[in-house]
């Protein structure tokens, strides 16, 4: 892999988990408000678990499983 590949997956990955973050700050502020269905809970948990999936996806990339 290169620099600018690594560089780019560094920069990827620290926007997901921002996008995490903030889905899971508002998916808190639904639940405290009380205004939240159930569709909506479940799509915006559905979305927060794709960018799980993609965040691990990239940190398996950027460290890879050396067995010593």
């Amino acid at each position: 892999m290169t620099e600018d590949m690594e560089e780019a997956l560094r920069a990827e990955l620290s926007q997901l988990r921002q996008e995490h973050r903030d889905l899971d700050a508002s998916i808190e502020a639904l639940i405290e408000t009380g205004r939240a269905d159930a569709i909506q809970m479940q799509r915006l948990k559905k979305k927060k678990l794709c960018l799980k999936d993609r965040i691990t996806s990239i940190e398996d990339r950027l460290l890879p499983d050396i067995i010593a």
